[in-house]
């Protein structure tokens, strides 16, 4: 799945060891530009991607994964990105001319006069 926004804010930067060796977890909050703008946030796990190369206030595309799991009855639900890139350089998803605040899906075309069969 795709995602478009800015980037609002990184979370603090997650370490640890497990059984695999040494992991890593940047986490940051994502705003969509739709009309009623939505808050999401997205999990880069290891070095997949060069959060370095981002800042706040970026407009990016993000490709990821939604995986869900269960432990003692509850369920847990991740966002994991697994591609990244600034909007209009070539990123995830491609640019259709659009900022920020347009819809996503959305695209208009103009068309001249007699292109259409329409009595009207």
């Amino acid at each position: 799945m795709d995602i478009s926004g800015k980037i609002i804010q990184f979370l603090q930067l997650q370490t640890g060891q497990g059984k695999n060796g040494t992991w890593k977890k940047q986490e940051f909050i994502l705003e969509t530009g739709d009309q009623y703008p939505k808050k999401v946030c997205i999990a880069v796990w290891g070095d997949k991607i060069d959060m370095g190369s981002f800042k706040t206030g970026d407009l990016v595309d993000v490709s990821f994964d939604v995986e869900s799991r269960e432990y003692n009855g509850r369920w847990y639900t991740d966002v994991k990105a697994w591609k990244m890139g600034k909007k209009g350089s070539g990123g995830a998803a491609p640019d259709n001319n659009s900022s920020y605040n347009d819809v996503q899906g959305t695209t208009f075309q103009a068309s001249s006069a007699g292109d259409d069969d329409l009595p009207f």
